[in-house]
This record gives structure tokens, C-alpha cells and sequence, in this order.
């Protein structure tokens, strides 16, 4: 995606708290903030994507300073506050809890440090958020689900969502009901506490104890980490022939179920592109350019506490055994080999995976 630069100051001078003034060039430092480590995305793509982004976007002169709070929002607040005390000079915000980041990001903005929402919607005077579009996200894996399973009402099945606190899971789970509504019965519905797969484990075994695991047609799984825990309880259930699950992030365990025809589909999104054009509006906003809003941020979001967010919502696509090809492989994210172990060479080899 292009980059369009104009010299027209920081990005959304807001009232909400302090006026951001960058006038750095390349020296700068991108303050990044990721939520968690069970979802391997994180450390494997967006962290060294935005590293590298920021390096040649700066004649590596720029650096990012990287923390993780691994789920623990109040860890996440004080992270947030060093880097301020430490005068970062922009901050890439992926909230473990939407809400409590709020007070963080006010005291970002009283200290003119800009703040770009990632990937998760933060609430506070953030200046612009990207992500994907998450509602499309939950349609795309609810339409698979329900065209797969095309049996009418009277088909079961278990929907596991994620946690409460990631305003994300509420816009997966209004997408995938509505492909799901009217077209199956949804039997258990589960919110899982920190998308934990343990927790989904055990969401799923408490499911299959209500339901009976012979009457469980299909699994709405919000994201791939949660399919994992789903499929263990199906198999210590004494499943053998496992219902479609769904799933999201294309990881690569993921993606060898898919292989296998354990995990029915997954949500390829395109990581690069989201981390790359972070990047971007990291470093664009600390040198004092205005970002491009017609080609950049086509799209506004409101959140609770600010209306028409500047945004980016990028698009998604379902990754099943047919579309492997033409998503991870065709953008790099693993190669055959990485897929193609000695397990899942068989299964590659019908797929004609090389």
C-alpha cells in the first residue's frame, strides 16, 4: 500500500489531550505495545515486520522499543507509562483491555506522544487505528461453517468466541451470527476468558458433556490458538471423526490441521501489510508529515470514547485446503517445507503442496 506524504503536521491535532509537534527525521523511536504471546503472531510477524519496516524506513536511524504484557492489562498500563517517561516518540497500542488502556493513552496525549491504535480498537484519544475488518472476519468464518455443515436448524454446534475484554471477539461474533443465525442451532455459546486455549479446552469438554459429543455438528472457533484446545477435547472425548472448526490467524499449526483435515478452515489475514503500513503511519506522523487520509485511512471508526477514527480496515480471506496455496504461500508467511513436515507430507502431497 503507498504512502502518501504531505507536510501538513502531525496527525490529528485532537482537544482530547496534548498537541503532538514531531519534528524529528530519521532518529526516532516507535514505542510498540503487543498484547500477548499465546497467539504466535505476534512475536513471529508483527513484532519484526514493524522492526524492520521502521529500520528502512529510516536508514536505520529509527528503532522500536518493544514490550509484550502477555495478557496482564495492568502490566500493559505500566508498560505504557514507561515508555512515555522514557519520551518515545510515537506509540503503536495493541490493548490487552480496550477500556483500562484508556487512562494510558490520555497520558500519552498530554505528554505529545501521537498514539495509533493496532489491531485492537483502544478506547482514549487515540489519533487513527488499523486493523482488519473484524466484522467481515466473523461473516467469513461463519459462512464457511454454515455452507460446510448445509443441513438445516437442527444440526448442533458449540460457539466459542473470545475474550470480552478484546473489543475484536464482540465484532467476530456479530459477523459470524449473522451467517450463522436461522441456519444452524447453537447449542453453547462461550465468551473465553484471555483467548486462552486451556480455557477453550475446557469450555469445549464442559460442552460436550451438556450436549454429547455425537450430536456436536460443527465448532464456531473464533481464532486458531482456541481450535487447538477445541480439537484436544474432541480427541479426549474419543472423537475420531472431527467436526468442521473454524479458526483465525493462519498459524502454522493451524495450517497443518487444515493439511490433515483436523481444522476445517481458518482467517488468512495479511500480516505484512497491516505491520507494514503501521509502520509507516508511525514513522510519518514523527517527522511532522500529515498522513494521506483518502488513500491511507479510507475508512472511520467510532469508538466509545471518540468519534471518526482515521482508519484502515484491511481485508481477509478464509484459508481452507484449496486456498493455501494462493495465501500463505504465495505471501511468504511459511514455505512448504515449514508446512510439509514429515507428518502432514502425505496429506501435502494430495494437496499438491511442494
Amino acid at each position: 500500500m503507498t504512502l502518501m506524504l504531505a507536510a501538513c503536521g502531525a496527525l490529528d491535532g485532537s482537544s482530547d489531550g496534548g498537541e503532538a509537534s514531531p519534528t524529528k527525521g530519521d532518529d526516532i523511536t516507535v514505542g510498540l505495545l503487543l498484547p500477548e504471546k499465546s497467539n504466535s503472531r505476534y512475536e513471529k510477524f508483527d513484532y519484526p515486520i514493524i522492526k524492520e519496516k521502521v529500520s528502512t524506513l529510516t536508514d536505520g536511524k529509527g528503532k522500536v522499543v518493544y514490550a509484550n504484557a502477555e495478557q496482564d492489562a495492568a502490566e500493559q498500563n505500566k508498560q505504557l507509562a514507561k515508555m512515555v517517561e522514557d519520551k518515545v516518540d510515537v506509540l503503536l497500542v495493541d490493548a490487552v483491555d480496550s477500556k483500562a488502556i484508556a487512562s494510558g493513552v490520555k497520558q500519552a496525549k498530554e505528554a505529545g506522544i501521537p498514539v495509533i491504535a493496532y489491531d485492537r480498537l483502544a478506547e482514549g484519544p487515540i489519533d487513527a487505528y488499523i486493523s482488519f475488518d473484524n466484522e467481515a472476519v466473523g461473516q467469513v468464518q461463519g459462512r464457511a461453517l454454515a455452507d460446510e455443515l448445509n443441513g438445516g436448524r437442527s444440526q448442533k454446534i458449540v460457539m466459542m468466541n473470545g475474550a470480552v475484554t478484546d473489543p475484536n471477539a464482540a465484532q467476530f461474533k456479530d459477523g459470524a451470527l449473522g451467517e450463522l443465525s436461522g441456519k444452524v442451532t447453537i447449542a453453547k455459546s462461550y465468551d473465553t476468558k484471555d483467548w486462552k486455549p486451556a480455557n477453550a479446552r475446557a469450555n469445549m469438554m464442559a460442552a460436550i458433556s451438556a450436549i454429547g459429543a455425537d450430536n456436536i455438528a460443527g465448532v464456531y472457533s473464533a481464532n486458531d490458538g482456541m481450535a487447538g484446545g477445541i480439537i484436544s477435547a474432541l480427541k479426549a472425548a474419543g472423537v475420531t471423526d472431527l467436526p468442521p472448526i473454524t479458526g483465525q490467524d493462519a498459524e502454522l499449526d493451524a495450517v497443518q490441521r487444515v493439511v490433515i483435515g483436523d481444522q476445517f478452515m481458518s482467517v488468512y489475514k495479511p500480516y505484512p501489510q497491516e505491520a507494514e503500513t503501521a509502520a509507516e503511519m508511525a514513522v510519518a506522523v514523527v517527522r511532522g508529515f500529515g498522513i494521506e487520509f483518502d488513500s491511507l485511512t479510507p475508512d472511520k471508526v467510532t469508538s466509545p470514547t471518540k468519534k471518526n477514527i482515521p482508519s484502515n480496515l484491511l481485508q481477509v480471506s478464509a484459508l481452507t485446503k484449496d486456498t493455501i496455496k494462493t495465501t500463505v504461500l504465495q505471501d511468504g508467511i511459511y514455505t512448504a517445507d515449514q508446512i510439509c513436515t514429515a507428518k502432514y507430507k502425505t496429506a501435502c502431497d494430495s494437496l499438491g503442496i511442494k
